[in-house]
């Protein structure tokens, strides 16, 4: 008695050989093996992914695995499909799972999610008061901008600052000091 085209001992043999293909990195091979067995594949991955279109991501990558893996794959340990089908399992539920940990809340919700970035208006605000400092520094006498610029901003201590500039450092508090009550009164000019 002749075997038929469909019979499953032949598919079982086509697919092991593919497979041996497939892991000398035959690409051929692997669009054969693909035309073979992606239907059956993607109903498994379709199955636990329950979305179309995850389950066609997923089979995808069961492909890729299947490339990267398929020298590992012993014909007398288990039969191709179940090979294959534990694969498109496996990883299918690991997508349900990444899936669930980034589930999103309803949209009823939306109101409850707190946005933490400062609000346009008082990002308008501070940098009105970033600027209205500039330009209350700029017009400071040239010293006490540049003893404030010096110590506040670039870091420098008196004691550095009075030996950059050649004075002593009680000179340099001073122009400090003096400068920080300049600028207190212009900033808080309305």
């Amino acid at each position: 008695m002749e075997k038929s085209a469909t019979d499953p001992y032949d598919a079982r043999l086509a697919i092991c050989e593919l497979l041996a293909r497939v892991g000398r990195e035959d690409r051929e091979a692997l669009g054969q093996l693909y035309r073979l067995t992606s239907a059956s594949l993607f109903g498994i991955c379709l199955r636990i992914c329950r979305e179309r279109s995850a389950a066609e991501d997923v089979l995808h990558e069961v492909f890729n695995l299947i490339w990267k893996r398929a020298d590992g794959f012993v014909p007398g340990k288990a039969h191709p499909m179940s090979w294959l089908g534990t694969i498109a399992r496996n990883r299918s539920i690991d997508w349900v799972r990444s899936y669930s940990a980034r589930m999103t809340r309803p949209i009823e919700d939306a109101s409850e999610v707190q946005d933490d970035r400062i609000d346009q208006y008082a990002q308008m605000a501070r940098s009105e008061e970033a600027q209205r400092l500039h330009d209350c520094l700029d017009a400071l006498d040239a010293r006490h901008r540049d003893a404030i610029r010096t110590a506040f901003f670039n870091g420098l201590t008196y004691a550095q600052l009075a030996s950059a500039k050649g004075v002593p450092e009680p000179t340099v508090r001073s122009w400090a000091r003096r400068g920080l009550l300049s600028l207190k009164g212009c900033v808080g000019d309305d």
